[in-house]
């Protein structure tokens, strides 16, 4: 049970005043009768609540894919860039997190949840979630290159103990060239340290040109969605992504 007020606001219908204005003004009705009391509880499972005919179905959790686009910083606000969550314009965001985070020149998949078990379970190192990558690179990558980066790379971190923190193996395919000419390569990880791809490139004396994430765990970007699109989970996904 919860106060209406609360339910309402959580949908982003607005202020506590302004919400209070709404209810006096007969536009918000549950399960069909005019709402008088902004204070009244209502049962969020049960009760069926309406907005200006529209009705508000409350979700525990929420699955979005986002295509995220160059420019915009993975996080829920910050007070000078646009953020992934202000691209789900027309949803309640109230709660939701991106499952970890692309630098702000990374483009792709990002999850955005509030299903918090879920978020831990993709992003523990415990779990070795895979995670693809494109990878557009300044120059061809090497034999040696590839094997060096297929058992594990010094980036720079170190242990506790002084000694380098190698990355764990990862696997790494050769693609085509890009329209410019710059060589792709699709990488995946299953760790999700500071700037790794670009690191792990730079340790083999390359730089990344472009990246981008097509997948992570069973999770594969939507071709269809263009950057700063997203869409909904389906449930095969939804089933897929937890059982991994």
């Amino acid at each position: 049970m919860q106060r209406l007020d609360k339910y309402l606001a959580d949908f982003g219908i607005g202020t506590r005043k302004q919400i209070k204005e709404h209810i006096k003004n007969g536009a918000v009705t549950v399960n069909g009768t005019p709402a008088h009391k902004a204070d009244m509880h209502i049962d969020e499972y049960t009760d069926k609540v309406f907005f200006m005919g529209k009705e508000l179905v409350f979700e525990k959790y929420r699955y979005y894919m986002l295509n995220k686009p160059d420019g915009v910083i993975s996080a829920t606000k910050d007070g000078r860039t646009k953020t992934v969550l202000n691209l789900l314009k027309d949803e309640n965001i109230k709660g939701l997190s991106p499952v970890g985070r692309l630098d702000i020149d990374t483009e792709g998949l990002l999850l955005i949840t509030n299903d918090g078990q879920m978020i831990h379970r993709l992003l523990s190192p415990s779990f070795h979630v895979d995670k693809e990558y494109e990878v557009h690179l300044e120059h061809e990558l090497s034999d040696s290159d590839i094997e060096l980066l297929e058992k594990g790379v010094d980036i720079g971190d170190v242990q506790k103990n002084g000694t380098p923190d190698i990355t764990m193996p990862a696997t790494l395919k050769k693609g085509d060239y890009d329209k410019e000419g710059y060589p792709v390569v699709y990488l995946t990880i299953c760790e999700g340290r500071f700037h790794q791809v670009k690191r792990m490139m730079e340790a083999v004396n390359n730089k990344v040109i472009y990246l981008k994430r097509i997948r992570m765990g069973t999770l594969l970007l939507d071709s269809s969605l263009a950057p700063s699109q997203y869409r909904r989970l389906t449930d095969d996904e939804l089933k897929s992504l937890k059982d991994c």
